[in-house]
């Protein structure tokens, strides 16, 4: 069951962070890799709130925390991607928007989380 939940939450999430692609990349300018940094952002801040949301009054149950933290934001969510595109960026000299990348997905992948538990919390 926890292989279901998880594929199907995984299909939905990948298709999600295809489409969110699809919508930043034709309205952004340059190349820096937005898409990637709005789901991994996004995801973080949905994660942190699924973890925590009412404080343990809003109870799921396994099935569907598999299918929404695992599968659904693993899904949605891309450290591989985030990973391959800062590399490219530093092969192609553009040193600062590679830094721009990893340090700012982190700070601001770290504060959605943090925003997100404390949402989850106030629930």
């Amino acid at each position: 069951m926890n292989l279901l939940a998880v594929a199907s939450g995984g299909a939905i999430g990948a298709s999600l962070r295809y489409l969110l692609g699809q919508a930043i990349g034709t309205r952004t300018l340059g190349d820096f890799p937005w898409h990637t940094l709005a789901a991994n952002v996004s995801g973080a801040f949905l994660l942190g709130l699924l973890m925590t949301a009412g404080g343990g009054r809003i109870a799921l149950s396994h099935n569907w925390r598999m299918f929404l933290g695992v599968g659904l934001l693993g899904g949605y969510t891309t450290f591989s991607t985030f990973s391959f595109e800062t590399i490219e960026l530093l092969r192609e000299g553009a040193m600062m928007h590679a830094a721009a990348n990893a340090f700012g997905s982190l700070a601001l992948g770290l504060v959605a989380a943090a925003a997100g538990i404390a949402v989850g919390r106030a629930l």
